[in-house]
């Protein structure tokens, strides 16, 4: 059974940074894309990652958020710096071109 686990959200002022991790199991090879869903908005894909770790990124994080793997550890991190209230929201992590959705971890940023 596949399962993806986030962690390390919480608060943080303007500026800081945080880094949320994505825990996999129940499954070998797998690209993933971590998303987010702001207040009151749709969810938006932020960052993905491939087996063999080339990444892309949203052009809203580009530069300031970095996302990485630990293939022995089976975790996908995503270091987010200079962070704005503008990427508060739920963040969550997803298998690429499938269904498989973590549970979510917030991330709230105040001015």
């Amino acid at each position: 059974q596949v399962q993806l686990v986030e962690s390390g959200g919480g608060s943080v002022q303007a500026g800081g940074s945080l880094r949320v991790s994505c825990a996999v199991s129940g499954i070998r090879d797998w690209n993933i894309n971590w998303y987010r869903q702001p207040p009151a908005k749709e969810r938006e894909w932020v960052a993905g990652i491939t087996i063999g770790g080339l990444t892309k990124y949203a052009d809203s994080v580009k530069g300031r958020f970095t996302i990485s793997r630990d293939n022995a550890r089976k975790t996908v991190y995503l270091q987010m710096n200079s962070l704005t209230p503008e990427d508060t929201a739920v963040y969550y992590c997803r298998i690429a071109n499938t269904d498989k959705w973590g549970q979510g971890t917030q991330v709230n940023v105040s001015s």
